[in-house]
């Protein structure tokens, strides 16, 4: 095992445990009751607080804050702890709270996860093995997420939801009730709904310019936007329809949003 690096700006308090092997980088700032296991990395600016343990081979990116106080109102100071396994990766701005006493005073978070930017997994969670947040996603208090479970970006979890292992959430889903293994579960998508009004105006588009894609739209609704597209292409279209004309003919094996039916 390689010997244990802190570098000169980084603060490791007295009482802290660091296993063999540990590189703390620059600007990190490590609380008097932590326990990093052996391998550990952070990374650099990354603060670890309270009564942390943080298994063996976890890399912890710049500016992650593990284990500072829940944000709940009903704390107050009581001892709690935050256990992390072994061979996590969590990325920059990633915050993990503690437990509080009313939710049996400790989150738990399992091996082999990836918690990417901006996730935060809060008071008294229990977190699986292999488990995927994505960036941004915000899991609530008392929460339930069991091994191999991915929670897409930008979601959240309600307090108290179970997640069953397996299971995939989808970016921008608000999941309010427990989810069964192996399931699928999807929010609602955006839609076309109309245009721009209020940037076309700032731009200086034309009454004109708006008529024509107003009615554009309007055709588009009725079918293939492809098909319509090509064959509006062929008439006079210019300016900004023919921007949209062109954007829709231009080269993409994705599909358009379309109007809400």
């Amino acid at each position: 095992m390689a010997e244990t690096r802190i570098h000169p700006s980084a603060i490791v308090e007295p009482g802290a445990e660091l296993g063999q092997g540990v590189r703390v980088g620059p600007f990190c700032h490590v609380g008097p009751r932590v326990r990093l296991g052996d391998g550990v990395e952070l990374k650099s600016h990354v603060v670890i607080a309270g009564d942390t343990i943080i298994g063996d081979g976890t890399v912890v990116f710049p500016f992650a804050c593990i284990g500072e106080a829940p944000q709940d109102l009903k704390f107050q100071g009581e001892d709690t702890r935050l256990v992390i396994g072994a061979r996590n990766r969590i990325r920059e701005y990633v915050t993990m709270n503690p437990g509080t006493a009313g939710g049996g005073g400790l989150t738990q978070v399992g091996d082999d996860g990836l918690f990417m930017a901006g996730s935060h997994v809060a008071h008294d969670c229990r977190i699986g093995n292999g488990v995927i947040l994505v960036n941004n996603v915000a899991v609530a208090g008392h929460c339930v997420l069991e091994d191999e479970v991915i929670v897409g970006g930008l979601s959240g979890v309600h307090q108290f939801v179970r997640i069953g292992r397996g299971a995939m959430i989808g970016a921008l889903t608000m999941v309010t009730a427990d989810v069964l293994p192996h399931a699928l579960v999807s929010g609602p998508r955006g839609h076309l709904d109309g245009l721009n009004l209020v940037g076309l105006k700032r731009r200086g588009a034309s009454r004109a310019d708006i008529a024509a894609l107003r009615d554009l739209l309007a055709a588009l609704g009725g079918g293939s936007f492809r098909e319509t597209a090509r064959a509006r292409a062929d008439g006079a279209a210019t300016g900004m329809e023919r921007e949209v004309l062109d954007f829709i003919l231009g080269p993409s094996d994705r599909s358009f949003l379309t109007p809400q039916g």
